[in-house]
């Protein structure tokens, strides 16, 4: 670039023309530049809600692809550097890491279909055991309950064996999810560097105390959460696998991964395993004390102390940006109001409060000097 080079007078000329541009009023602007920026401003919100309204589905699926791809980034170097093949190392990377995961789905899905299956074929097997549980309840001996349990069981079974049909309906948002997530990660692992230098270009001088607080504040509360929330749901489908395990219930890893990925949703978790478990030990093994102590266990530890403890203190630990209280507010608020999004829409929102609170009320202001810009820009 081509440097500027001027005299003092010149300098000192050129310094108070940047302070009076700096300190110049709205009243001072003319009718065309008032409505140059009034036009502007409509076209750009304008193009901004309409790009928001069309990624408003798959924003979630871009944020984790980007988060994801800088996670990886690490192994994706690591298989550059022994193939010098970058492309080749991003395919490599993600089906090192997706692999997995689909092949778990799949022996879970398979596994679940089966059950369903069978269940259709012997409806009536499964009402007479569950009505001779529930004649063994005392104070409901003598209860007429098959048919209103032969509904329910008819209600379930047609429920789980219309489940692909319902899959297929849900494969287009889906697959349009998985794509954006995988191309922003493949983009990540190969273009990282100059996406970083690029928006570090756009942001002026005078906002750059602003930029790191953003910065820093946003990437900990995503670290954060999504590091406690894959952490914390590997924890918990462990304990519900260990349960199956060692109380003798079928298809232990299958439920595990129910577990895993249903506890993701809000308000159901993975009671909404252990609990139709306990249920199922009690009605076909009757096995009491074995289903009191998967609840216990299950609400006392997965429940109680992971979900509302354990999570948001890891979360707060890791990120280094909110303590215990206003990450639990963050990881609960976020998911109540924005649903599964909420994960990380709660904790992004708030950290970024929390930026320009510390910004605006430190010591040095972010507001710095015009001159810096013009002489950046110059240069």
């Amino acid at each position: 670039m081509s440097e500027i080079i001027l005299s003092s007078p010149e300098k000192e000329g050129e310094r108070r023309r940047v302070e009076r541009r700096a300190n110049a009023s709205i009243g001072e602007l003319t009718l065309p530049e008032v409505r140059r920026i009034l036009i502007t401003t409509l076209l750009g919100a304008v193009v901004l809600a309409l790009f928001l309204w069309m990624v408003k589905t798959v924003v979630i699926a871009a944020i984790l692809g980007l988060i994801i791809g800088f996670y990886i980034r690490p192994v994706h170097l690591w298989i550059v550097a022994r193939t010098s093949k970058p492309t080749l190392s991003a395919i490599l990377t993600l089906l090192v890491v997706i692999a997995p995961v689909l092949i778990v789905l799949a022996y879970s899905y398979s596994e679940l279909a089966d059950v369903l299956g069978y269940a259709s074929l012997h409806q009536h097997e499964i009402i007479a055991k569950i009505d001779a549980a529930v004649q063994r309840i005392p104070f409901l001996q003598g209860a007429k309950s098959a048919t209103a349990l032969g509904q329910f069981v008819i209600g379930a079974t047609a429920y789980g064996t219309g489940l692909p049909l319902l899959l297929k309906g849900a494969i287009k948002n889906f697959s349009v999810s998985a794509t954006i997530f995988l191309f922003t990660t493949f983009y990540i692992l190969l273009e990282a560097d100059k996406i970083g230098r690029y928006l570090s270009s756009k942001v002026p001088p005078r906002y750059a105390e602003l930029r790191r607080a953003l910065e820093i504040n946003v990437r900990g509360v995503l670290y954060g959460a999504i590091y406690s929330t894959l952490l914390t749901q590997t924890l918990k489908s462990l304990i519900i696998l260990g349960m199956n395990i060692a109380f003798g219930v079928p298809l232990a890893g299958a439920l595990a991964v129910v577990s895993f990925i249903i506890g993701f949703f809000p308000i159901v978790g993975s009671w909404s395993v252990y609990v139709p478990v306990a249920i199922w030990l009690v009605i076909f093994r009757d096995a009491v004390p074995q289903a009191i102590a998967m609840v216990v266990i299950g609400t006392l530890v997965n429940t109680v102390f992971i979900s509302t403890y354990l999570r948001p203190k890891i979360a707060a630990d890791r990120s280094r940006v909110l303590n215990f209280y206003w990450m639990f507010v963050a990881l609960v608020t976020g998911v109540y109001t924005f649903g599964l999004p909420g994960i990380l829409l709660g904790p992004i929102l708030i950290g970024l409060l929390k930026a320009i609170v510390d910004t605006v009320t430190a010591g040095s202001s972010w507001k710095l000097v015009e001159l810096g810009d013009d002489e950046a820009t110059a240069s």
